[in-house]
């Protein structure tokens, strides 16, 4: 109790500040990763969906908002892309995570921070 008395107001504002942006940021890149997760998952149900059809069947595809008809064979080699496309960014954001949370824990450690919940 003694130490947080000593701590003048003005770094106890900049410290809540900095706390408040570590929070928000690792806010913001959880939220793109359940973003890119969902996503993801949805490449992988219309892959598992359409792979065990015929090749040359018709199928749907909206491409910039537009509806266009294509085949299966057409479409299914760029959803395989995009899915892979989508895991390695989501592997990307992972790693920002949890770089972000070791930051934070390492900032928290060496201003002697501990978060009281309420």
């Amino acid at each position: 109790m003694a130490a947080q008395g000593q701590i003048n107001p003005k770094k106890q504002q900049e410290l809540q500040l900095q706390y408040s942006n570590y929070k928000n940021t690792l806010q913001q890149l959880a939220s793109k990763i359940g973003d890119i997760e969902q996503e993801a998952e949805e490449h992988k149900l219309v892959i598992e969906t359409l792979d065990p059809l015929p090749q040359d069947r018709k199928c749907f595809r909206m491409v910039n908002g537009v509806l266009v008809e294509r085949t299966i064979q057409d479409v299914l080699p760029s959803l395989k892309t995009n899915s892979d496309g989508l895991k390695s960014v989501l592997e990307e954001l992972l790693k920002q995570y949890k770089g972000k949370q070791a930051e934070m824990d390492t900032w928290k450690k060496k201003n002697n921070i501990q978060v009281v919940q309420p």
